[in-house]
Formats: C-alpha cells, structure tokens, sequence
C-alpha cells in the first residue's frame, strides 16, 4: 500500500550559480490531488571556490569532471544534513536535481554533478539524482522536467512561466501538457550585471536606467532557436556560442545591454504565452523579483501576471523536484513525452 503523506528534502541549483536551494516539502495525496507545503527552505551561496569549477567544469578534464562529481556531492550531503540539523527533520528521502556541466540532448548527452551516493553516505537518507538522463536516452530533451509538477501542483493556472538561468513556460495545450525553454535569462543578466560589479542587478535597477537597442534587440529576436517548433531546450553551451558574442560585439555600455536583453526576453515571453484574453500566469524563479523585467514582460504580455508568496517563487523548482522524486519512489510517471519529445512518458531518476 502506497503511503498519502510524504516529507521530502529537494535540492535545487540552477544554471545562473545562485547558491544551493534546499525546501523541505510535505506532499498529501487526497483522492487523485496532490497538495502541497514548503514547511523550511533556505539558499546557501555557493563558496567562491565552488563557482568557479562550476562554470569552468565543462572544460576540464574526465579525472577533474569525475572528482567534482564526488566532491560535488559530498557537498550537497553536507549542506543538507546541516539543513536538517538546523530545523530537526528526518524526512523520507532527498531528491536532488544536481547541477547541469553538460545539456546536448541532439548528442544524446546530459550530466548534472552531485553524486547520489555521496549525498547518501553524508546524510544516512535515499537519494534520488540523475532525473534527466532516462528522457534523453528515450530521444527526449531531458527537459523541462518541471511541467507535471505544474500540472500537479498548479493545474489552476493557464501558464506557469519560470524565470531562472532560463525562461520556461508550461501549459495545457487541447488535454495535453506542452513546456519549453523560451530563452536565456538570468544566466545572461548575471552576467552582464557581474561586469557592473554586481553579482545580480537587483530589481532590474540598472537595466531600468539603460535604453534600449533596436539593432542588438532585433539581432537576438531572429535566433533560429525561436524559430524552432517544441519540445526544445537550451543549455550553457548555447548562450556562449550565440549570445555572448552578440552582446560584446554591440559595444553598448552595461546598462543599455541589460535593458536590451530584458526587453527581449519580455517579447519571447509574451510570443510563448500567446494572445488569448482572461487567462493567467504564475511567475516564479528569480527574475520574479525583478521588478523591471517584470514590468516588461506585463507591458508586452496579454496573460494577467500573477507572483505567489515568496516560498514558492524562490524555491519553486526545489519544490517540484522533491514531488518529481516522490514520484519516482511511487514508481509513477515524472516525465512527459508530449513536453520533452521521448518516444514515451518515462519515471526518470536513480536511486541510492
């Protein structure tokens, strides 16, 4: 008999190197819904050490690669046993999303560090890793891997649009769930602000003091990738073959780039949530609390925006890849082929 009442520790890290998120979440299953609880959740800033071999790992050697992997893991163990100390949890198991080195699904390929086996031997706990590897090995992308937590979790909604080191969007489409990655975001606005001298630009202040560009704004507007029909996805790789040199080739000054870039990813945003009247949009992931971006994307977009409590905006994908796990432990479908391109639904993720 499968239980009704889960308590899972998620740990979140995304592609702009942020920090660790950790949310310790309580999943109820009532008849075929699910609720859900953030009870505690933090964010522990990476070490300055650690972000740096996290965006320089994809150029290091397989013997670096493979002991990053481990020390990585040891790591994210160690955080969240501190994590249950601090508020005296025992929770069923720990899913972790890793942190993404690698995302080419047309090669087949995909690797998030933070070994499963060593975030089990520092807390004593099952550990669930690795949720995307079994998509892309089905010819799927390999994400978003968010969108049945969406549909879940927050099926009220008409879009579920996240803003993090990209901007993905999740909806229903005629019965079935449709999800892509619309476009880089705060990997690119970190970056950019961190030239500033910042590590973030904190609500958009200096993007808001910036004009925009017409020339570099068309530029990024007609990628091929926008012209690309889903399931797709983006990746690292991607932004610094693509992106980054039109933004250092503009020769505009931080501000007017950062206003630019905000401005565009408004117009995707708005191109992905479509121009029917009365619907909706949860928006969550750091650039939530972007106040000028947010502006952007309410100026361009026909959907009402709608932010949630801070919890869920800042540890919303901590929170859904606890629930993709306990999906997993149930041994029930946690990936869609109708939003990742597979040849099938699959239950992705390993166990240790």
């Amino acid at each position: 008999m499968k239980k009704s009442k889960y308590r899972v520790i998620g740990l979140m890290s995304g592609t702009s190197l942020d920090g660790l998120d950790i949310a310790c979440c309580t999943f109820i299953r009532i008849g075929n819904s699910w609720t859900y609880r953030i009870e505690c959740a933090e964010t522990t800033p990476y070490p300055a050490p650690w972000r740096e071999v996290l965006s320089t790992l994809q150029t290091s050697t397989a013997l670096d690669f493979a002991a990053a992997d481990a020390d990585y893991g040891h790591l994210l163990g160690t955080l969240a046993r501190t994590f249950m100390e601090k508020f005296s949890l025992r929770p069923d198991f720990i899913a972790s999303h890793g942190h993404t080195i690698f995302h080419q699904p047309g090669l087949m390929l995909t690797s998030q560090i933070g070994s499963g086996a060593c975030i089990a031997a520092e807390t004593g706990l099952p550990v669930i890793c690795d949720f995307r590897s079994l998509d892309v090995a089905l010819g799927g992308q390999g994400a978003p891997l968010v969108p049945i937590g969406d549909q879940l979790l927050f099926g009220s909604m008409d879009f579920c649009l996240n803003l993090g080191g990209f901007a993905n969007i999740s909806f229903d489409n005629n019965g079935s769930r449709t999800a892509y990655d619309i476009c880089p975001a705060n990997i690119v606005l970190n970056h950019l602000a961190q030239q500033a001298g910042r590590e973030f630009d904190p609500g958009g202040l200096i993007a808001s003091g910036g004009t925009i560009d017409p020339t570099l704004l068309e530029r990024l507007n007609t990628l091929p990738f926008y012209r690309q029909s889903f399931p797709k996805s983006l990746g690292r790789e991607w932004v610094v073959q693509h992106v980054f040199p039109l933004l250092s080739g503009s020769g505009l000054p931080v501000h007017d780039l950062l206003a630019t870039f905000c401005e565009h990813i408004a117009i995707q945003v708005a191109a992905a949530a479509g121009d029917k009247p009365g619907t909706n949009m949860l928006v969550t992931g750091g650039g939530a609390f972007n106040d000028f971006l947010v502006s952007r994307i309410r100026h361009h977009s026909i959907p009402g925006i709608l932010i949630p409590d801070p919890d869920t905006v800042n540890y919303k994908e901590a929170l859904i890849f606890a629930f993709l796990g306990l999906l997993k432990w149930r041994n029930e479908i946690n990936c869609l082929k109708s939003v990742t391109g597979a040849t099938r639904d699959s239950s992705g993720g390993a166990i240790y």
